[in-house]
């Protein structure tokens, strides 16, 4: 039977993050989020809110696996993705990937909320229970 062997939360500021875009531009993009982010955010009209929702997400992450931002996990190691339906979902690739063995956790469940103002992510990590 699947439990719950973490959660995470986080909240961030969206015109923070769109400042930080403005100012450091492609490369703070690449050092945050994966090719896939990038390129769904690239075609939106602000993209500056659909990447704060995606960093609080990975920020969310990041604690269920344990770590915080500066763990030595690249936070590209942590894709945030869309089923159809608009559900998020979490890839995770190389460190990431490990830590969450390391603890247990098979998959993490996603939620993000966002205003004009704020981006808020909850995860959500799941894992086999143990006898």
């Amino acid at each position: 039977m699947d439990t719950v062997l973490a959660c995470g939360i986080d909240i961030v500021e969206v015109p923070r993050i769109r400042a930080l875009c403005e100012r450091h531009g492609d490369r703070f993009l690449r050092r945050v989020w994966a090719a896939g982010e990038r390129s769904r955010a690239s075609g939106l009209p602000d993209p500056a809110t659909f990447l704060a929702g995606r960093f609080a997400a990975k920020e969310a992450v990041l604690k269920v696996l344990g770590c915080g931002i500066f763990s030595g996990i690249p936070l590209p190691e942590i894709e945030i993705g869309a089923h159809e339906s608009g559900e998020p979902y979490c890839v995770l690739a190389g460190e990431a990937q490990r830590r969450a063995r390391s603890r247990g956790v098979d998959r993490i469940l996603l939620s993000i909320s966002h205003t004009g103002a704020y981006a808020v992510a909850q995860a959500i990590g799941i894992g086999a229970a143990k006898a």
